[in-house]
């Protein structure tokens, strides 16, 4: 349990009270003069806490219908990365090409006209067993025909294709996120931390023993910081590592007409057809895809290890 005087202690750093705005005056004239309360956030349930086999049974329903309700954003932003360059009017009026809208919200009534709902949990069942791409094209009928296709055509390494450009993508998008994560819930106690010391917000107050007594944010107040803190790390983390992110998908759902598929050829046939603004296809369905999925894992995960505790320890106040 993380405790400080006139302070927060979040993630082993304290952040110092005094920093935030002063309350209004009449609230401050309330408080009694050279007195103090610590304002400690609720003990993490560590792992010897968790009934395991609950923990893992109620973690692969809850994770599989998060997994369910955010797969249509993945979907539409791989069809934008992918998709060529819009036709030009003339031949958009007469109906040749069969590339998407620029915008999120026309491509997906696009996709949803021409090819149905279903068109968005395509590929659904491959992305639960690892983390590849939805293919656009309708040329796999399924997990198992895409295996055998892709082996056939391009051998096993076939299976690896742009696995350089997926470490390039996930390694600082993770160093970005949790930075910007652990960043953000500071920047939130220390904003908020005073207020809900004075007004008793979202706090319970618990004796601290010999006469003492502090402040605890409730499990839905920390739930809520945790969430809002994730989503400006997914929102964060997408801005910076879209364009590798986009190299990196087209290098594995895009054929190679015969050459070799290369960094350096995926970016000048990316930049041909867009400029540098085609690094950036399908933007807003990632970032909305990344800031919803970190803040439904984050608060799914700690609402999970409530349920999980043995004999429910804590409650879930």
């Amino acid at each position: 349990m993380y405790s400080l005087r006139s302070g927060v202690r979040h993630g082993g750093e304290a952040i110092d009270r005094r920093e935030a705005p002063p309350p209004p005056k009449e609230a401050a004239a309330e408080k009694v003069d050279g007195s103090s309360q610590e304002l400690r956030l609720p003990a993490e349930i560590d792992w010897d806490r968790l009934d395991k086999w609950r923990f893992f049974v109620l973690g692969a329903g809850l994770f599989s219908a998060v997994s369910t309700a955010l797969y249509p954003a993945v979907v539409l932003k791989t069809r934008l990365q992918v998709a060529p360059a819009p036709p030009p009017p003339a031949h958009a009026a007469s109906g040749a090409g069969a590339g998407l809208p620029p915008s999120a919200a026309a491509a997906a009534t696009a996709i949803l006209r021409r090819e149905g709902p279903l068109a968005f949990y395509r590929g659904f069942a491959t992305s639960l067993a690892g983390t590849g791409n939805p293919c656009p094209a309708s040329r796999y009928r399924g997990g198992l025909d895409a295996f055998r296709k892709i082996v056939a055509s391009d051998g096993l390494c076939g299976l690896y294709r742009g696995f350089g450009m997926s470490i390039l993508t996930y390694a600082p998008s993770n160093a970005v996120w949790w930075a910007t994560y652990s960043l953000s819930q500071k920047t939130i106690w220390s904003g908020i931390g005073c207020y809900l010391c004075e007004y008793g917000v979202g706090v319970q107050e618990i004796d601290a023993g010999e006469g003492d007594s502090s402040l605890q944010p409730g499990y839905k107040t920390v739930m809520v910081v945790q969430g809002v803190s994730a989503a400006m790390a997914g929102g964060a983390a997408a801005l910076v590592t879209m364009p590798l992110d986009t190299i990196k998908t087209r290098m594995q759902v895009m054929d190679g007409e015969g050459e070799p598929i290369t960094v350096g050829r995926t970016v000048r046939r990316l930049i041909k057809e867009g400029g540098w603004g085609a690094c950036y296809r399908g933007l807003g369905p990632r970032w909305a895809s990344m800031s919803l999925s970190a803040t439904t894992m984050i608060t799914t995960y700690e609402f999970l290890k409530r349920l999980s505790a043995k004999e429910h320890e804590g409650g879930l106040a």
